[in-house]
């Protein structure tokens, strides 16, 4: 338990940390692409969304 806590931790501070140094290469002409920005953020989240959902299906067939 405490190692995926520790894990967790050591996860959460990398990805701060990689947000903050893109943040900070923003291009000037970020508002121009607005529409492709979010239609690649719609595709993550529904990527991650189905990885997720069959995780838990799968995780409730193996362990129930």
């Amino acid at each position: 338990m405490k190692f995926a806590l520790i894990l967790v931790i050591i996860i959460g501070i990398v990805s701060l940390l990689s947000t903050i140094l893109i943040a900070r290469s923003v291009k000037t002409n970020y508002g121009k692409s607005t529409k492709r920005n979010m239609t690649n953020l719609t595709a993550s989240y529904i990527v991650v969304l189905i990885g997720s959902l069959i995780g838990v299906v799968w995780y409730a067939i193996v362990a129930l």
